[in-house]
Protein backbone atom coordinates (compact mmCIF):
# COMPACT_ATOMS: atom_id res chain seq x y z
CA UNK A 1 0.00 0.00 0.00
CA UNK A 2 2.79 2.20 0.67
CA UNK A 3 3.85 2.25 -3.10
CA UNK A 4 0.63 2.24 -4.54
CA UNK A 5 -0.20 5.38 -2.70
CA UNK A 6 2.89 7.36 -4.69
CA UNK A 7 2.30 5.76 -7.68
CA UNK A 8 -1.34 7.26 -7.85
CA UNK A 9 -0.45 10.51 -6.49
CA UNK A 10 2.22 10.61 -9.48
CA UNK A 11 -0.41 9.61 -12.21
CA UNK A 12 -2.54 12.49 -11.09
CA UNK A 13 0.40 14.75 -11.31
CA UNK A 14 0.85 13.86 -14.80
CA UNK A 15 -2.50 13.94 -15.77
CA UNK A 16 -2.55 17.06 -14.66
CA UNK A 17 0.38 18.72 -16.61
CA UNK A 18 -1.16 16.63 -19.25
CA UNK A 19 -4.31 19.07 -19.32
CA UNK A 20 -2.26 22.07 -18.82
CA UNK A 21 -0.08 21.10 -22.04
CA UNK A 22 -3.36 20.43 -24.48
CA UNK A 23 -4.33 23.70 -23.17
CA UNK A 24 -1.01 25.80 -24.33
CA UNK A 25 -1.38 23.68 -27.55
CA UNK A 26 -4.14 25.51 -28.98
CA UNK A 27 -3.44 29.08 -27.64
CA UNK A 28 0.06 28.48 -28.69
CA UNK A 29 -1.50 27.75 -32.37
CA UNK A 30 -3.37 30.17 -32.63
CA UNK A 31 -0.48 32.45 -31.96
CA UNK A 32 1.48 30.85 -34.19
CA UNK A 33 -1.65 30.76 -37.29
CA UNK A 34 -1.61 34.71 -36.52
CA UNK A 35 2.02 35.20 -36.89
CA UNK A 36 2.18 32.95 -39.90
CA UNK A 37 -0.52 35.20 -41.32
CA UNK A 38 0.69 38.18 -41.40
CA UNK A 39 4.67 37.15 -42.37
CA UNK A 40 2.32 36.06 -45.30
CA UNK A 41 1.27 39.54 -45.79
CA UNK A 42 4.73 41.06 -45.52
CA UNK A 43 6.26 38.08 -47.95
CA UNK A 44 3.33 38.60 -50.11
CA UNK A 45 2.95 42.35 -50.58
CA UNK A 46 6.50 44.04 -48.93
CA UNK A 47 5.08 47.60 -49.98
CA UNK A 48 1.84 47.62 -48.69
CA UNK A 49 2.48 46.12 -45.30
CA UNK A 50 5.08 48.83 -44.76
CA UNK A 51 2.87 51.32 -45.72
CA UNK A 52 0.44 49.52 -43.42
CA UNK A 53 2.41 49.62 -40.48
CA UNK A 54 3.59 53.42 -40.67
CA UNK A 55 -0.42 54.11 -41.03
CA UNK A 56 -0.70 55.98 -37.65
CA UNK A 57 2.13 58.60 -38.67
CA UNK A 58 0.84 59.25 -41.90
CA UNK A 59 -1.89 58.78 -44.25
CA UNK A 60 0.12 57.03 -47.45
CA UNK A 61 -1.18 53.97 -47.30
CA UNK A 62 -4.76 55.26 -47.81
CA UNK A 63 -3.27 57.63 -50.58
CA UNK A 64 -1.50 54.97 -52.67
CA UNK A 65 -3.64 51.49 -52.01
CA UNK A 66 -6.91 53.16 -50.87
CA UNK A 67 -8.29 54.13 -53.63
CA UNK A 68 -9.55 52.16 -56.13
CA UNK A 69 -9.29 48.81 -53.76
CA UNK A 70 -11.56 46.60 -52.96
CA UNK A 71 -12.65 44.86 -49.41
CA UNK A 72 -11.86 40.89 -50.99
CA UNK A 73 -8.04 42.02 -51.27
CA UNK A 74 -5.72 39.17 -50.44
CA UNK A 75 -3.79 41.73 -48.19
CA UNK A 76 -7.36 42.60 -46.89
CA UNK A 77 -8.31 39.20 -46.24
CA UNK A 78 -5.28 37.66 -44.74
CA UNK A 79 -5.44 40.65 -42.34
CA UNK A 80 -8.87 40.23 -41.41
CA UNK A 81 -8.44 36.84 -40.04
CA UNK A 82 -6.01 38.18 -37.60
CA UNK A 83 -8.74 40.30 -36.66
CA UNK A 84 -10.92 37.48 -36.60
CA UNK A 85 -8.36 35.25 -34.15
CA UNK A 86 -7.09 38.00 -32.12
CA UNK A 87 -10.29 40.16 -31.63
CA UNK A 88 -12.06 36.68 -30.34
CA UNK A 89 -8.91 35.56 -28.05
CA UNK A 90 -8.82 39.01 -26.12
CA UNK A 91 -12.90 38.48 -25.69
CA UNK A 92 -12.21 35.05 -24.48
CA UNK A 93 -9.83 35.99 -22.05
CA UNK A 94 -12.07 38.86 -21.00
CA UNK A 95 -15.15 36.35 -20.71
CA UNK A 96 -13.25 33.67 -19.03
CA UNK A 97 -11.67 36.20 -16.62
CA UNK A 98 -15.31 37.00 -15.23
CA UNK A 99 -16.13 32.78 -14.83
CA UNK A 100 -17.87 32.56 -18.27
CA UNK A 101 -17.27 29.25 -19.82
CA UNK A 102 -15.76 25.83 -19.23
CA UNK A 103 -12.59 24.31 -18.08
CA UNK A 104 -13.03 21.39 -19.88
CA UNK A 105 -13.01 22.39 -23.40
CA UNK A 106 -11.63 25.83 -23.36
CA UNK A 107 -11.08 25.55 -27.27
CA UNK A 108 -15.10 25.69 -27.76
CA UNK A 109 -15.74 29.00 -26.38
CA UNK A 110 -13.29 30.19 -28.65
CA UNK A 111 -14.56 29.06 -31.47
CA UNK A 112 -18.06 30.30 -30.21
CA UNK A 113 -16.69 33.51 -30.14
CA UNK A 114 -14.87 33.05 -33.45
CA UNK A 115 -18.34 32.22 -35.33
CA UNK A 116 -20.49 35.03 -33.36
CA UNK A 117 -17.77 37.75 -34.25
CA UNK A 118 -17.18 36.64 -38.15
CA UNK A 119 -21.52 36.66 -38.11
CA UNK A 120 -21.68 39.80 -36.83
CA UNK A 121 -18.74 41.42 -39.26
CA UNK A 122 -20.41 40.20 -42.04
CA UNK A 123 -23.73 40.91 -41.32
CA UNK A 124 -22.73 44.47 -40.51
CA UNK A 125 -20.68 44.71 -43.59
CA UNK A 126 -24.15 43.19 -46.04
CA UNK A 127 -25.95 45.68 -43.99
CA UNK A 128 -24.02 48.84 -44.93
CA UNK A 129 -23.35 47.78 -48.37
CA UNK A 130 -27.17 47.35 -49.26
CA UNK A 131 -27.45 50.74 -47.84
CA UNK A 132 -24.86 52.46 -50.22
CA UNK A 133 -26.21 50.31 -52.92
CA UNK A 134 -29.92 51.95 -52.41
CA UNK A 135 -28.47 55.21 -51.83
CA UNK A 136 -26.31 54.96 -55.03
CA UNK A 137 -23.42 55.70 -52.50
CA UNK A 138 -21.76 52.09 -52.82
CA UNK A 139 -18.24 53.73 -54.18
CA UNK A 140 -18.28 55.66 -50.76
CA UNK A 141 -19.66 53.10 -48.35
CA UNK A 142 -16.70 50.30 -50.08
CA UNK A 143 -13.84 53.29 -49.40
CA UNK A 144 -15.10 53.92 -45.60
CA UNK A 145 -15.56 49.94 -45.11
CA UNK A 146 -11.89 49.76 -46.39
CA UNK A 147 -10.60 52.33 -44.20
CA UNK A 148 -12.82 51.03 -40.98
CA UNK A 149 -11.55 47.97 -42.19
CA UNK A 150 -7.50 48.42 -41.96
CA UNK A 151 -8.09 50.63 -38.82
CA UNK A 152 -8.99 47.50 -37.26
CA UNK A 153 -6.99 45.33 -38.68
CA UNK A 154 -4.14 47.36 -36.94
CA UNK A 155 -5.85 47.03 -33.77
CA UNK A 156 -6.00 43.68 -33.99
CA UNK A 157 -2.25 42.96 -34.59
CA UNK A 158 -2.22 45.65 -31.18
CA UNK A 159 -4.58 42.77 -29.37
CA UNK A 160 -2.30 40.27 -30.58
CA UNK A 161 0.83 41.46 -29.09
CA UNK A 162 -1.14 42.09 -25.92
CA UNK A 163 -2.44 38.65 -25.97
CA UNK A 164 1.07 37.39 -26.23
CA UNK A 165 1.94 39.19 -23.28
CA UNK A 166 -0.78 38.15 -21.50
CA UNK A 167 -0.88 34.50 -21.80
CA UNK A 168 3.09 34.18 -21.63
CA UNK A 169 4.58 37.13 -19.42
CA UNK A 170 1.97 39.63 -17.74
CA UNK A 171 -0.57 36.87 -17.08
CA UNK A 172 -4.40 37.92 -17.26
CA UNK A 173 -6.22 39.80 -14.51
CA UNK A 174 -9.92 41.98 -15.20
CA UNK A 175 -7.58 45.39 -14.35
CA UNK A 176 -5.07 44.82 -17.19
CA UNK A 177 -7.88 43.41 -19.55
CA UNK A 178 -9.83 46.12 -19.05
CA UNK A 179 -7.05 49.11 -20.08
CA UNK A 180 -6.17 47.03 -22.89
CA UNK A 181 -9.64 47.20 -23.90
CA UNK A 182 -10.25 51.12 -23.29
CA UNK A 183 -6.84 51.54 -25.41
CA UNK A 184 -8.36 49.46 -28.40
CA UNK A 185 -11.52 51.04 -27.77
CA UNK A 186 -9.60 54.57 -27.97
CA UNK A 187 -7.71 53.26 -31.02
CA UNK A 188 -11.14 52.79 -32.82
CA UNK A 189 -12.51 55.92 -31.87
CA UNK A 190 -9.84 57.60 -33.35
CA UNK A 191 -9.88 55.38 -37.01
CA UNK A 192 -13.60 56.44 -37.12
CA UNK A 193 -12.96 60.39 -36.72
CA UNK A 194 -10.03 60.18 -39.03
CA UNK A 195 -12.42 58.24 -41.64
CA UNK A 196 -15.32 61.18 -40.97
CA UNK A 197 -12.65 63.44 -41.83
CA UNK A 198 -11.59 62.19 -44.85
CA UNK A 199 -15.52 62.37 -45.74
CA UNK A 200 -16.43 65.65 -44.46
CA UNK A 201 -17.21 67.36 -47.36
CA UNK A 202 -19.90 65.03 -48.09
CA UNK A 203 -20.93 63.92 -44.66
CA UNK A 204 -21.75 67.83 -43.45
CA UNK A 205 -24.48 68.42 -45.81
CA UNK A 206 -26.39 65.54 -44.90
CA UNK A 207 -25.58 65.77 -40.88
CA UNK A 208 -29.16 64.28 -39.89
CA UNK A 209 -28.66 61.05 -42.19
CA UNK A 210 -25.12 60.66 -40.56
CA UNK A 211 -26.26 60.83 -36.93
CA UNK A 212 -28.79 58.32 -37.88
CA UNK A 213 -26.34 56.09 -39.07
CA UNK A 214 -24.07 56.59 -36.08
CA UNK A 215 -27.40 55.37 -34.09
CA UNK A 216 -28.33 52.42 -36.34
CA UNK A 217 -24.78 50.74 -37.81
CA UNK A 218 -22.02 51.96 -35.20
CA UNK A 219 -23.54 51.90 -31.84
CA UNK A 220 -26.41 50.09 -31.70
CA UNK A 221 -25.22 46.90 -33.17
CA UNK A 222 -22.62 46.65 -29.95
CA UNK A 223 -25.16 47.62 -27.63
CA UNK A 224 -27.16 44.80 -29.04
CA UNK A 225 -24.42 42.46 -28.72
CA UNK A 226 -23.41 42.98 -24.78
CA UNK A 227 -27.12 42.70 -23.85
CA UNK A 228 -27.15 39.64 -25.62
CA UNK A 229 -23.65 38.23 -24.10
CA UNK A 230 -24.51 39.38 -20.59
Amino acid sequence: RAILVPLSSQNKRLELLERHSILSDWITLVFLGCILLMTSAKFLFPKRFDEFIYLPLNNKYFLLQGKSDALTHVFNLLLFVVQLLSVSFFIYLLLTEVGYGTDEKPWLLYIQICDIYFVFIGIKIFIEKIIGNVFNMEGLINQYLYQKLTYRNYIAIFLLFCNILLMYTLGANQTILLFILSLAVAFNGIGLILSYKNFRNILVPQILYFILYLCALEIAPYVILYKAVT
